[in-house]
C-alpha cells in the first residue's frame, strides 16, 4: 500500500493529530554547546467554528472568513504526564491563498523562535515537503516537515540571525500509539492465542 502524503495544510493538521514522540538534536552555531533531546509533540485539530479561530485571526488583522481551521500544539517532557504547560503550546491558524491549498500563510498566537504572535509563509512541494518560512523581529526561520509513512515524521529546521546561521534542528517524530489502541492490540493478541 503506498502513502500519499498530505497536500494541503488542514490535510496536513489532521493527519498529524495525535501524540507524537520528537526525538530532536540541536546543531548550534554560536558559543552554546549542541544539545538533543525527547519530547512529547501533542496536536489537536481546530475547527474553522472555533472561536480561537476568531480570535487569532483578529489580532494578526485578517478576516476569519479566509480561515479554514487550524491546530493546536503543545510540547511536554517525554514522562510528563501533568497536562500542557500553556507555556509550551501554540495555535497556528490555515489562510491558504486559493482553493487548491498548495500555499498560503500560516498565522499563531505566538512563535517558536521568539513568543510573539507570527505570519509564515508555507507551500508543499509536488513530493510532499512542507516548507514554512517565518520572519520574527530578531531572526528567520525555516522548517521542513514531511511524513515517512503514516506514523513516522521527521522535521528540520533553522534559524538565522542577522550574522548568519545561528542553529539547525534535526527531529524525527513517531506517533505514539493511545491507551484505547493498546488496549485493542493486547485484546487480539490475547483472542488470537485461545
Amino acid at each position: 500500500m503506498s502513502f500519499k502524503p498530505p497536500m494541503t495544510m488542514m490535510d496536513f493538521f489532521r493527519k498529524s493529530q495525535g501524540v507524537w514522540l520528537t526525538q530532536r538534536a540541536v546543531h548550534h552555531f554560536d558559543v552554546v554547546a549542541d544539545e538533543s533531546g525527547q519530547s512529547n509533540l501533542i496536536i489537536k485539530m481546530i475547527e474553522k467554528e472555533d472561536p480561537r479561530v476568531n480570535q487569532v485571526c483578529k489580532f494578526q488583522g485578517i478576516d476569519p472568513v479566509k480561515a479554514m481551521g487550524g491546530a493546536s500544539f503543545a510540547w511536554q517532557a517525554n514522562l510528563d504526564d501533568s497536562p500542557p504547560n500553556d507555556n509550551y503550546a501554540a495555535v497556528l491558524i490555515d489562510i491558504p491563498d486559493d482553493e487548491t491549498g498548495l500555499s498560503g500563510k500560516l498565522i499563531r498566537d505566538r512563535g517558536y523562535v521568539e513568543s510573539m504572535p507570527v505570519a509564515s509563509r508555507y507551500w508543499f512541494g509536488r513530493d510532499g515537503i512542507l516548507t514554512i518560512d517565518t520572519d520574527y523581529d530578531n531572526n528567520q526561520g525555516q522548517e521542513r516537515c514531511w511524513f515517512v509513512t503514516e506514523d513516522f515524521r521527521v522535521r528540520a529546521s533553522t534559524v538565522r540571525m542577522m550574522n548568519g546561521v545561528n542553529l539547525v534542528t534535526y527531529c524525527s517524530e513517531r506517533r505514539c500509539v493511545s491507551p484505547e489502541t493498546l488496549e485493542q492490540m493486547v485484546q487480539d493478541n490475547l483472542a488470537r492465542a485461545v
